[in-house]
């Protein structure tokens, strides 16, 4: 038993020397330690049971070995807790490198997207536009509330959508813009340097405004602080370059410091300018260009530069002020002064350019144009005679322009060229691509590269008839050249190209486009045109097929909105499909039909345009039903010629007033009601381009009211949703497309349910109220202003307590039924309580003039003891006329110091310093004002104290500036904020956007008029 147990010591010496060996080994090899610990620590447990069941006390040295041992384990385990920590760390720093991987592939992807559809604009089929329609901006779905700031005492709109809080709730910004309004405001915050790692993220790109990334989406791949001057690629030249004229091209945009002296201190400022689309802003650093800018400048051609004394200065001289301006270097000063000359010269050599944003083109889209060697990416568009190429397709001011009258326009054979000359210019420009030649009058050429065949042939087509040379060049299609021989010999009536095959009806289909096309998708797309307008021409419009001929027209002039390029061939497929047709023949009717719908819609470009002026005239007879369809045609292209083309397809009652009488015998074809707050409506007349402002000038007229300008009142329509909402519409926007849209949007919210049955309902009522305007009111104004304060009182936007508002109701149950009838006593019970009938009258009155908030708890017995005393005071006014009690009304109305303002209810939020949870926000010609809930007074911000003001989110923000007679005089900036429904946060907006401009006017006027007495009393 000895000898074991001495061996079993032994054993368990070994094996713990081992394990310490063992522990040792892992502390230097972690990879072999794992294994050998687990058979050690497995053969310990083993011979520490046989030690226990043969009752051996181990000694003081076996104690102190397996106290190593233990000591060791603990440090092996704190050793592995410590891999495991690393081993979670590891793993959280790969999925933060993971998620920064997937943004910056995002931000690529987005990139790429950008890229992709810039290239897709070039070399795709059917042409890409900012809108796929003329529905995704109506006017009732999608509500954005746009922004406006202050400068100069007028309202300018710097965003069409709410900000976002980092757009504008920053104290930085605050800061900004209260140093816009006044030097006084308080110190100028430290902003960040050019130079510094801010700056530059801040004035990457437009689209990096919410990014602090070095990766920017670039909206057209401008940097806003570059000086907006893409480098020129260098192509190879080959034999067909000129070497002429090798100037550099014209610059018209610029960006640099500039010292600027101030207005009231004369003192130089350094400011950052920013010259592009004929406007100069200037901001205290380029990190400021997200900003609101410190001032702006509009060129125009009265515009004119004079030089200094110094050779570093110059003065631009504008209609209103006088800048001083000098640069770093005579150098960056000649530089600044050739650009300036640069667009003062465009501008005054074409008065077209100003107008490209309102003129159609005839043909754009993205080419590249090569002068001198020198290649770059435009957004190229041909309007009239003049070929205009900008940088990107939103600009306003062209980098160039080209004038076609008298140009020579060749194709440029590239057969001999090898694709290796263009691949070594770096762009990539294969011998696949077409090159047209524009070589004016003693210039060199511009040679412009473009992608497809269709592209090309389109291009060529549309510059040689703007070259008045497409007769000689026998370019287009065989129905493009006989329009142009028959402009040639200025359409003879008694030629025999009239007659000609190809501009006469044939029953055999198209089998290709009328006109030339840039894409094959076009082309495909004009042939399914066709056979929409044979599906309309073919059926007999009867009542069960109406909408079937609807939905075929809205259809089909859709496509021709959407795709401008195939409206000449709308107006081909036409003619030719009325051209010398049987007569006395439905389909020639329905034919005629369509182009009456067309005509009101858009126009034909170029001699095509020329060609339906003509046709329509041989065609022009009151006698004949197709002659008064033509007559009434002329009219159309007249009034679409006047007042621009429409922007959204015919309504439903467009086309059936068409279909179904001959708008021959109407000058003003159609017609809807408008309805007044006093339950009345009158009927108006109009054509598919009447606007607005014409069509109020019609109902002013016939109803007895002054101009909307003057009387302040407007016309709005209700919301397709059926919600209480109201949209007012701008003057210059056509009736026709206020319908369509209407329509197309209740369409959409309820499709299949309303068709037909529900039409939109105009609405003639006071928009803004001005205390001047009260002199000159027509007894029609002051009625109908009557009923809106009183429908006020009823909604409980007017302050009236409950003895006034039994008066006020007294009045206007007098002006709408007249004197009360009451018949006479015949004994004490009817004395006193009205008869059944007048009961009834009395109820209404209370119904309609009486304050909801005021019966809505009402029991029977209070409504008889109302009703009572509304009869007596109704009484009272026996004999009073409508026009009287109208004056009283009014008069009683004008005494609130807020008549006339817009309430809406609003609840403030952080960090406004308004303390009631709920406000009134009335707006008038004075400013906004915060009532509280009882309408008591409780702050005014006058309209010369706000900043900005407009969306913010989904919520109101008005930014004002206050004295601060505590803080020495000096003025604090205030951010306030309400939340409102967007549809009221809109109309808050549009209204005091409205009272601003009102408001410069009038000051504008009292400045003339103190001009004007100030050099009479002179003289």
């Amino acid at each position: 038993s000895l000898s074991l147990s001495l061996s079993l010591s032994l054993s368990l010496s070994l094996s713990l020397s081992l394990s310490l060996s063992l522990s040792l080994s892992f502390i230097i090899s972690c990879e072999h330690v794992s294994v050998s610990i687990v058979d050690d620590v497995l053969q310990i447990h083993v011979m520490e049971e046989k030690l226990k069941s043969a009752n051996v006390q181990p000694s003081k040295s076996e104690n102190s070995v397996y106290r190593r041992y233990q000591d060791l384990t603990n440090q092996v385990q704190e050793k592995d807790a410590v891999i495991k920590r690393l081993e979670v760390q590891l793993e959280k720093q790969i999925l933060v490198r993971a998620q920064e991987a997937k943004i910056i592939e995002e931000k690529a992807a987005k990139i790429k997207d950008w890229v992709t559809f810039k290239l897709r604009e070039v070399r795709s089929g059917l042409p890409l536009y900012p809108a796929a329609g003329p529905f995704t901006h109506l006017i009732y779905k999608n509500i954005t509330v746009p922004v406006y700031t202050t400068l100069k005492g007028k309202a300018t709109q710097i965003s069409s959508e709410p900000l976002h809080d980092d757009d504008s709730g920053s104290e930085d910004d605050s800061g900004s813009l209260a140093s816009l309004r006044t030097s006084t405001l308080g110190p100028e915050r430290k902003g960040s340097t050019p130079g510094s790692p801010r700056a530059v993220k801040r004035g990457v790109s437009m689209s990096s405004i919410s990014s602090e990334s070095d990766y920017a989406i670039p909206p057209d791949a401008y940097s806003l602080e570059s000086d907006y001057s893409e480098p020129e690629h260098k192509v190879q030249r080959t034999s067909s370059y000129s070497c002429e004229s090798l100037r550099e091209p014209e610059m018209l945009e610029k960006s640099g410091y500039l010292l600027k002296m101030g207005s009231q201190v004369k003192a130089w400022k350094r400011r950052w300018f920013i010259l592009r689309n004929g406007e100069i802003f200037y901001y205290k650093s380029p990190s400021d260009v997200i900003r609101k800018p410190q001032g702006q400048v509009e060129l125009n051609s009265s515009c004119r530069i004079a030089r200094g004394e110094g050779a570093q200065t110059f003065q631009l001289i504008t209609e209103k002020k006088t800048f001083f301006l000098t640069a770093d270097s005579p150098n960056i000063l000649e530089e600044w002064i050739r650009v300036l000359q640069n667009i003062f010269k465009v501008q005054a050599s074409s008065p077209v350019t100003m107008e490209t944003t309102t003129a159609k083109p005839t043909m754009r889209g993205w080419l590249t144009k090569v002068k001198h060697g020198h290649s770059k990416l435009v957004w190229c568009s041909l309007v009239s005679k003049v070929f205009y190429y900008y940088r990107n397709q939103d600009d306003k001011l062209p980098l160039g322009q080209l004038r076609m009258r008298e140009v020579v326009v060749e194709e440029v054979d590239r057969s001999c060229d090898s694709d290796e000359d263009y691949e070594a210019s770096g762009r990539g420009f294969l011998s696949s691509h077409c090159t047209l030649v524009v070589h004016p009058r003693e210039q060199s050429p511009t040679y412009l590269l473009i992608g497809t065949k269709q592209e090309k042939d389109t291009w060529l087509y549309h510059l040689t008839v703007a070259a008045g040379s497409s007769a000689s060049f026998k370019v287009g299609t065989e129905y493009e050249q006989l329009v142009g021989n028959l402009l040639d010999i200025e359409g003879d009536p008694d030629s025999a190209l009239w007659r000609s095959e190809a501009l006469c009806f044939c029953k055999d289909g198209l089998r290709s486009p009328l006109t030339t096309l840039p894409s094959e998708a076009l082309q495909t797309e004009a042939l399914k045109l066709f056979k929409s307008c044979q599906l309309f021409i073919n059926v007999l419009v009867e009542s069960p097929s109406i909408d079937y001929h609807m939905s075929l027209a809205q259809n089909a002039l859709q496509v021709c909105l959407t795709h401008p390029e195939l409206q000449n061939e709308m107006y081909c497929q036409l003619i030719k499909q009325t051209n010398r047709r049987t007569p006395h023949n439905s389909s020639l009717t329905q034919c005629w039909q369509l182009l009456a719908v067309c005509v009101a819609l858009f126009l034909p470009q170029q001699h095509f345009l020329w060609y339906l002026r003509q046709y329509l005239q041989r065609h022009a007879d009151p006698r004949s039903e197709v002659g008064k369809y033509a007559v009434y045609c002329q009219r159309s292209v007249e009034r679409t010629l006047q007042n621009g083309e429409r922007e959204a397809k015919p309504s439903r009652m467009e086309i059936l007033s068409i279909l179904l009488r001959n708008p021959y015998h109407h000058s003003l074809p159609f017609s809807i009601p408008v309805h007044f707050k006093n339950v009345t409506y009158q009927v108006v007349g109009f054509d598919g381009s009447t606007t607005v402002e014409e069509f109020l000038s019609t109902l002013t007229q016939r109803v007895g009211m002054r101009k909307p300008h003057l009387s302040g009142f407007a016309l709005f329509t209700d919301d397709p949703s059926g919600r209480d909402l109201e949209h007012c519409l701008q003057p210059s926007v056509k009736i026709c497309d206020v319908i369509s849209k209407w329509e197309q949007a209740l369409k959409e919210l309820h499709p299949g349910k309303y068709e037909g049955t529900r039409i939109v309902r105009l609405m003639y009522k006071s928009r803004l109220c001005f205390r001047a305007q009260a002199k000159g009111e027509t007894e029609r104004e002051r009625l109908l202003l009557t009923y809106q304060v009183n429908d006020e009182v009823h909604q409980g936007h007017f302050p009236v307590n409950k003895e006034l508002a039994l008066e006020v109701a007294a009045l206007m149950a007098q002006v709408e039924h007249g004197d009360l009838d009451r018949p006479a006593p015949s004994s004490s019970a009817s004395c006193s309580s009205p008869q059944p009938n007048t009961q009834q009258i009395l109820l209404q009155a209370l119904g309609r003039f009486y304050p909801k908030r005021y019966k809505q708890d009402c029991s029977m017995d209070q409504l008889r003891d109302l009703s009572e005393r509304l009869a007596t005071k109704w009484s009272v006014l026996s004999g009073c006329s409508a026009s009287e009690c109208v004056r009283i009304y009014l008069t009683v109305a004008r005494k609130w110091p807020l008549f006339g303002a817009k309430l809406f209810h609003a609840k403030p939020l952080p960090p406004s310093s308004v303390e009631q949870s709920q406000v009134w926000l009335a707006v008038n010609e004075d400013g906004l004002c915060v009532l509280d809930y009882t309408m008591h007074l409780l702050v005014t911000y006058s309209y010369q104290s706000v900043i900005t003001f407009g969306g913010c989110r989904d919520d109101l923000m008005v930014v004002v500036s206050q004295t601060n007679e505590q803080g020495g005089g000096k003025k604090s900036v205030e951010k306030l904020v309400f939340a409102l429904p967007k549809p009221k946060v809109k109309k808050v907006t549009l209204i005091s956007a409205f009272y601003f401009l009102y408001l410069k006017k009038q000051t504008k006027k009292k400045q003339f008029l103190l001009c004007h007495y100030g050099v009479l009393c002179i003289d």
